[in-house]
């Protein structure tokens, strides 16, 4: 995984994305989510809680969380890499592969220069959300089989790795988070 594949750019998505530098072939590991590892006990201090999302005056979420196993996340905020940039889309052209306590963005088909990096977040909200914590996960990817939310559908559908799409801390652009 030495090769950079990706540039990080404004999305049509969502706040900012990471695009392919040049083609890249079905099944290319293409960049690792980095960042601190941490318990979900910081997270939850850190955060408020891994699952209610703290939300600030702008109604923007802060958080780049990715689960690895049950006693460990990766928090992109912290050290992350550009992967925290890749955008959530219904119809993705990468997935998340976690490994030896590492998490790779893997490609799942073969990615054209110039397209935009995607994989299914596929969130747990862990209860009932309420509309306006609801509209926090609605999906923007444009995809025909798009199916409105970032959630993951109903059990038996599909399962995948979850993750969501919150504003960068620092400079407020939207990113990748992964849970």
């Amino acid at each position: 995984m030495q090769q950079n594949y990706l540039k990080v750019r404004p999305s049509s998505i969502e706040g900012y994305g990471a695009f392919a530098l040049k083609y890249i072939p079905h099944g290319t590991r293409i960049i690792e989510y980095m960042g601190e590892h941490i318990t979900p006990a910081v997270a939850q201090g850190r955060y408020c809680s891994p699952i209610r999302y703290q939300i600030d005056a702008d109604d923007e979420m802060h958080i780049y969380l990715f689960t690895v196993d049950s006693n460990t996340l990766i928090d992109g905020a912290v050290g992350g890499s550009d992967a925290r940039f890749i955008n959530h889309s219904c119809a993705p052209n990468c997935e998340a592969v976690v490994e030896d306590g590492h998490v790779y963005i893997q490609a799942i088909k073969g990615i054209e220069p110039g397209e935009e990096l995607t994989f299914d977040y596929q969130l747990s909200a862990g209860s009932a959300l309420s509309d306006k914590e609801q509209e926090h996960f609605a999906c923007h990817c444009g995809a025909v089989a798009c199916r409105g939310t970032m959630l993951a559908p109903e059990k038996g559908k599909h399962a995948a790795p979850l993750a969501a799409t919150y504003a960068d801390p620092v400079t407020k652009e939207s990113t990748a988070m992964i849970d």
